[in-house]
């Protein structure tokens, strides 16, 4: 009887050593909220301004696509982000990503 009662303590302790293994994983911080901050602050459109009051204040952008789909969906690219309109209101903006090193080129 005590044979038995060891033999279910090993088979248990067993199954905790391999459950206890199997939940162990390693964490990957990734600084999401820190991406860009080598950009500095730049101003770039906000949703729901018209394309003319972006070509007023950015200038003539360095491409512009096609209307695709429907609704017409059009983005045009500035050279630190870009812009992408419904018809010809903003929906969105994102700033482009720039290598860290490519950048410290181009301050030379």
């Amino acid at each position: 009887m005590a044979n038995k009662h060891i033999a279910i303590n090993i088979v248990l302790f067993a199954t905790l050593m391999a459950l206890t293994g199997i939940s162990q994983a390693e964490t990957i911080l990734l600084p999401i909220a820190g991406q860009g901050n080598y950009l500095g602050e730049i101003i770039k459109p906000v949703k729901g301004q018209k394309q003319q009051q972006i070509s007023h204040q950015f200038g003539t952008p360095i491409h512009t696509s096609t209307p695709t789909g429907t609704p017409p969906i059009t983005r045009w690219d500035y050279p630190d982000f870009s812009v992408y309109f419904e018809g010809d209101v903003v929906i969105h903006s994102v700033l482009k990503h720039r290598r860290l090193d490519s950048q410290a080129t181009d301050k030379r």
